[in-house]
C-alpha cells in the first residue's frame, strides 16, 4: 500500500509542473527574458544535478578537476560529444596513474 501511495505521489508531483504552465499560460509567451530563461532551465537543472557528482566520481578531486577541465576547453572550442568525452576520461585515467604513482 505504501508503494503504492509512493507511486501516486510521484506521478502527481511530475505531473504538476508539466500541466501548470498550460493552465496558466493560455496564450504564447512573447517577452523575450520570460522566453529566455524557460528556455534554459533545463539546461540549468541538468547541470546543477550533474556537476556536483563529476568531482566525487573518481574518488580524487584533482583527478575530477582534471578531467573536467579538459572537458570545458574542448566543447569550448567546439569538439564534438565523443572527442570532448574520450579526452576527459583519458585525462583522468592518466591523471590517476599519475598521482598512483607518486
Amino acid at each position: 500500500m505504501k508503494a503504492l501511495i509512493g507511486v501516486l505521489v510521484m506521478a502527481l508531483v511530475t505531473y504538476i509542473p508539466r500541466v501548470f504552465p498550460l493552465v496558466v499560460f493560455r496564450r504564447q509567451i512573447e517577452n523575450i527574458y520570460i522566453r529566455s530563461f524557460l528556455f534554459y532551465v533545463p539546461y540549468a537543472v541538468l547541470a546543477a544535478l550533474t556537476f556536483p557528482s563529476i568531482f566525487w566520481s573518481t574518488g580524487s578531486v584533482i583527478t575530477a578537476a582534471a578531467g573536467t577541465l579538459t572537458a570545458i576547453l574542448l566543447a569550448y572550442f567546439e569538439k564534438s560529444l565523443v572527442v570532448v568525452a574520450v579526452a576527459a576520461i583519458l585525462v583522468v585515467y592518466v591523471s590517476q596513474l599519475i598521482a598512483a604513482a607518486v
